[in-house]
């Protein structure tokens, strides 16, 4: 397994946002307009068919961890101008909902689709908001919630998928919550990817994996903790977390998602 070129500039940066303040965090995140690069993930809300809110998480940081692992994201690979350019920068993600015709149009713009028992995920391979596909812009933002359903059974093997591990006092939406899960799966990507490593190889055969848990508030801030040395938390516990910047539900600088690497 090669190490992925694209995802070096997240890798470098991950460490350097852990550890801005809220403050650094609003003044770090602006960018032009004209630069703003995002990563779309479509979830599919039929009326009659809802998805699961556990597997919709779960998809989405599979889905985002397997556009920037797949062939096509790697050097010469068609993917990999659009995957390097939108790792530079800030890693926007929109959740998106479709159904019927709308989700169907969606069906051969470039990225991948991830289905698990009634809930399909499409994870669009990224770029300039300002060139978004029109049957893309055209899903609705809002909307993108259902109850949470039951979590299921724990993994058999749990070393071998990205564990999500989200606070319980944190109100997201779905929609919002599946960004920070697809990130979470990004900065696993990103470091795993950092040198050969059969771990990253195991996963990627699996289709990226993932399974979402809520902690209890204790355990929660026991992982923050070990996260206040961003490397050491990677090197000794293949722990990350994902940090928002605060444009919509959640304030800025807040940790969102903690995630358990595959080992």
């Amino acid at each position: 397994m090669t190490t992925n070129t694209a995802l070096a500039p997240l890798r470098a940066r991950y460490g350097y946002w852990l550890g801005l303040n809220a403050a650094e965090v609003e003044q770090n995140r602006e960018e032009a307009a004209e630069d703003i690069r995002a990563l779309q993930l479509l979830i599919r809300m039929e009326r009659d068919r809802p998805p699961s809110w556990h597997r919709a998480l779960e998809l989405a940081a599979s889905g985002a961890a397997a556009i920037c692992l797949d062939p096509r994201a790697e050097p010469g690979g068609e993917w990999f101008d659009a995957v390097a350019a939108y790792c530079a920068g800030h890693i926007r993600k929109v959740t998106r909902r479709g159904r019927g015709a709308q989700w169907e149009a969606t069906a051969d713009i470039p990225g991948l689709t991830l289905t698990s028992a009634d809930t399909q995920v499409r994870a669009l391979v990224p770029g300039l908001v300002s060139q978004l596909d029109k049957r893309v812009s055209k899903l609705q933002v809002g909307g993108t919630d259902v109850d949470r359903d039951d979590p299921g059974p724990a993994p058999t093997e749990p070393d071998r998928v990205l564990r999500l591990l989200l606070p319980p006092s944190l109100s997201m939406t779905m929609g919002k919550a599946m960004a920070q899960t697809g990130h979470a799966g990004m900065i696993a990507a990103a470091l795993m990817a950092d040198g050969a490593s059969d771990a990253l190889s195991r996963w990627i055969a699996a289709g990226c994996p993932a399974h979402v848990d809520t902690l209890d508030q204790t355990s929660f801030a026991q992982y923050c903790a070990l996260l206040a040395d961003p490397a050491s938390a990677w090197r000794e516990h293949r722990l990350l977390a994902v940090r928002d910047a605060g444009f919509t539900e959640v304030d800025p600088g807040t940790i969102t998602v903690i995630a358990i690497a595959p080992a």
